[in-house]
Order: structure tokens, then C-alpha cells, then sequence
């Protein structure tokens, strides 16, 4: 099968399955046209159905048709295309003449083409073009692909930060074996008298957490949330105070998330010690990122207000640190001597070594 036989055998297979009902592109037909060897022949047809067959079927249904299509149209490729043959006019006598004689008649003119034949119906075949198909490629899928998100810090990690936030003072009961004094004891009197205990100490600790909320802050409410819910409950600080205020703390602070109940700020303050540890959760601004004069102003007073009662204060912003520049975040952090930090796991443990009074331990 030359080059060209074996062009339109994959067409007219082409054609012939779509007739079928397979769903057939272009996109198809030239795959197959490439891979298809020119110099295939008809009796050693195997391998190229089993190539042609893979790339055009798609389930055992698909396979059965192609096969039964196939061996049609390789059994009318061998046979060769029919002649058309007039039934109303004789076969041609064989000419005696010599070829030389032959040349010299005049050509006949070329007739005009024949028109189409009918069709059961009685009406002429009318050409029309094919249904085009867009073939389908599904796009590879990775096992692996996560969705990228920003995730400032996790419970876990919150959690594990509370530990380093401790006062202990040794005012529980008396029931710790203190093993030194006790061999000091024995080895002074030179006989064991009993062993010697010592009081247990207790975590002192008392954080006033204020969150900010609603705003610019909606979309990290679940993780103030958590920052709340650690400090109370999975930490062994002895008095953990939550409150929520918008944007600014002013004048009052809200006792819970939804902003319904409030106390005066400066009542709160009252009641701090020189010993107490006050974290702001906020923005401060970084979220919009512009500069508001009238917020600035009034985070300064807040913070006037609170270095008054205690120089123990650090601030957590979720937003990351580039996105302070040029808001009011980048002003607020000035005002706190450095003390704003962002809310990763870094930047909670640098926060509670502000709040303990002790060194950064993370720049």
C-alpha cells in the first residue's frame, strides 16, 4: 500500500467510525496520520490496528466497533475501488490500428462530469460537511497539589508558646520533696531524720488579651479565637482576662466577640500591677494599607494610658511584615519601641518574652 493508499485507508476509516457514532476530531485524525507508517501493508495490518486502536478508543464497547469497521474497510481496500460501468453501451472493440495512427487522431473533447445518482429516496445526494468535535484532553491531575494559603500560626503552636508566659511563686502547699535539703539535713545531723519538703509553685501570671474584631480583622477571627481559647484553656496561666474592641481601644472594651457588652478601659487598668502582661491582637491598619491620622492618635493615648499601669505590653499583627509599610501599622509599631510583632510562631514568642520582661529570644 503506497504512501497515498495508505492516507485514505485512515480516512475513510476515519469517516467510517464516525458514522458509527465515535466522537472524532481533527485532532484525532491527524494523530493517527502521523503515527501511521507509510510503508504499511495490508498483510501485515496487526500492529497498525492495534496502534490506531488506542488512540481512537476509549472503552471495550468503542474497541468492538472499531474492529468490526476495520475489517470492512481493509476488505474494500484490497478489492479496489469499482469501476463505473455503462450497461447501455458496448464493451469497446479491440483497435488494430498501429499506435502511430493511434496518436494522430484528434482527442475528444472532455465531457461534462456525469451528475450524482440518486438516492432511495429519489432525491440527489447533497455534500455537506462533517460534524467537527473538539477532542477531549484531560488535564493531568497531581496527587500532591495543595491549595496555597496563608496560615499565620496554628493552635498547637500557640499553645506550646503559653509555657514560656510564667510567674511562679512558691505559694502552694507543702507537699514537693526537695531532695537537697533533705540529704543537707541528714548529712548536718549524721542520721536521717525525715525528709524535707517545700511549697509548690503556682503559675502568677495575669494577661489581659485585647482582640480587635470585625473590620479589616474578619478574615483572622478564627485565629484570634484560638489565641483566646489557648490562653484560657490549655495553659497554666492562673488568670487569663479577654476583651474585644473596633480598630482602636477607646474609652470601653467589649467582654465578648460580638461587641454587645462592654466595661470601662479605665476601670480595667485599675486593676493591672506593673506585673501584668497586656497583648493586642489587631491589624493596626495593615490590612486596608493607608495611613489614618485620627487612628494613630488615638492608639497613642490607649498606649500612654496603659504604660501608666504596666510597661509589660506587646502587640500581634496577622498581617506580614511588608504589608506595614507605609499604613498606620508601620507609625503604631514606632510607638511600641519595636513591640509589634507578626502573628507567626516567631513573632508569639518574641511577644511573651516582651510580655515576661526578658530579652527577644527571635529578630
Amino acid at each position: 500500500m503506497s504512501a497515498f493508499q495508505t492516507t485514505d485507508f485512515v480516512i475513510a476509516l476515519f469517516l467510517a467510525l464516525r458514522q458509527q457514532g465515535l466522537v472524532l476530531g481533527v485532532g484525532e485524525l491527524l494523530a493517527v496520520l502521523d503515527i501511521t507508517d507509510v510503508s504499511w501493508q495490508p498483510e501485515a495490518h496487526e500492529q497498525a490496528r492495534l496502534h490506531i486502536r488506542l488512540v481512537w478508543c476509549h472503552s471495550p464497547a468503542e474497541e468492538q466497533i472499531f474492529d468490526d469497521v476495520w475489517a470492512a474497510t481493509l476488505a474494500r481496500t484490497r478489492q479496489g475501488a469499482p469501476q463505473r460501468v455503462d450497461e447501455h453501451k458496448p464493451p469497446p472493440a479491440p483497435d488494430d490500428r498501429a499506435p502511430a495512427d493511434l496518436a494522430e487522431q484528434p482527442r475528444p473533447e472532455a465531457l461534462p462530469p456525469e451528475p450524482l445518482p440518486p438516492t432511495a429516496g429519489g432525491a440527489a445526494a447533497r455534500l455537506e460537511p462533517l460534524p467537527f468535535y473538539v477532542p477531549f484532553a484531560p488535564a493531568p491531575i497531581d496527587d500532591h497539589l495543595e491549595l496555597g494559603s496563608y496560615w499565620p500560626i496554628s493552635r498547637r503552636q500557640m499553645a506550646y508558646a503559653w509555657r514560656y508566659l510564667r510567674r511562679p511563686l512558691a505559694d502552694g502547699p507543702c507537699d514537693v520533696l526537695d531532695l537537697t535539703a533533705t540529704i543537707d539535713a541528714t548529712t548536718r545531723s549524721g542520721l536521717f531524720l525525715g525528709p524535707v519538703y517545700r511549697r509548690r509553685e503556682r503559675n502568677h501570671a495575669h494577661l489581659v488579651l485585647l482582640i480587635d474584631q470585625n473590620g479589616s480583622m474578619m478574615p483572622f477571627h478564627r485565629f484570634t479565637r484560638d489565641l483566646a481559647t489557648t490562653a484560657q484553656d490549655e495553659s497554666s496561666l492562673e488568670q487569663v482576662e479577654v476583651y474585644y474592641f473596633h480598630n482602636v481601644p477607646a474609652e470601653h472594651v467589649a467582654t465578648d466577640p460580638y461587641l454587645t457588652t462592654s466595661i470601662e478601659l479605665a476601670g480595667l487598668l485599675e486593676r493591672c500591677t506593673p506585673e501584668t502582661s497586656i497583648l493586642i491582637a489587631s491589624d493596626a491598619g495593615a490590612a486596608r494599607g493607608y495611613r489614618d491620622p485620627e487612628r494613630i492618635r488615638a492608639t497613642r493615648t490607649f498606649v500612654r494610658q496603659v504604660e501608666q499601669h504596666t510597661l509589660l505590653l506587646a502587640w500581634l499583627n496577622p498581617m506580614p511584615h511588608e504589608r506595614w509599610a507605609h499604613s498606620s501599622a508601620q507609625v503604631i509599631a514606632g510607638l511600641l519601641r519595636g513591640h509589634m510583632f507578626q502573628m507567626d510562631a516567631d513573632g508569639l514568642s518574641n511577644a511573651i518574652d516582651v510580655l515576661r520582661g526578658q530579652p527577644l529570644r527571635y529578630h
